[in-house]
């Protein structure tokens, strides 16, 4: 059952859609972990704080994204339909923004790992619920 599952990832009707998915989700990471460096190395200002604002701004970079290219078939187009697709992804993102946050806050001060590798890791425990619900409802494409 577990390698039917796997097999399905790699090989099934989704798996390309997936790997885009992923490929977007690197991509965005890097973005969110520069601007997050940047806020609190260069701005000064709180690891928490930097983190949702660079978590805001890789949504909608996301959004733009995966519109474009992973969920090509079934993308948001004309002004209301596209517009309608950001609410929703900010709607399913911002959902996972206080389970990122929580993870983030859980490994920097209880953990005591460096707030950007912790970063990494709450972005990475959050990526599929993010896919599950966009792919689902922001795209209505499974």
């Amino acid at each position: 059952m577990v390698r039917s599952l796997l097999r399905g990832l790699v090989y099934g009707p989704l798996a390309v859609q997936l790997r885009r998915f992923v490929t977007v989700g690197l991509v965005a990471s890097a973005v969110q972990m520069a601007l997050l460096w940047l806020f609190v190395d260069a701005a000064g200002l709180n690891y928490l704080l930097g983190a949702t604002i660079a978590i805001e701004i890789t949504i909608v970079f996301s959004y733009v994204l995966n519109n474009a290219w992973t969920f090509r078939a079934s993308r948001n187009t004309g002004r209301i339909g596209y517009l309608s697709g950001l609410l929703k992804t900010n709607l399913v993102r911002g959902t996972a923004i206080p389970i990122q946050l929580a993870i983030l806050f859980a490994l920097v001060e209880w953990g005591e790992i460096m707030y950007l590798v912790a970063n990494a890791v709450a972005i990475f425990l959050s990526g599929l619920y993010r896919y599950v619900l966009d792919a689902r409802w922001t795209w209505g494409d499974t």
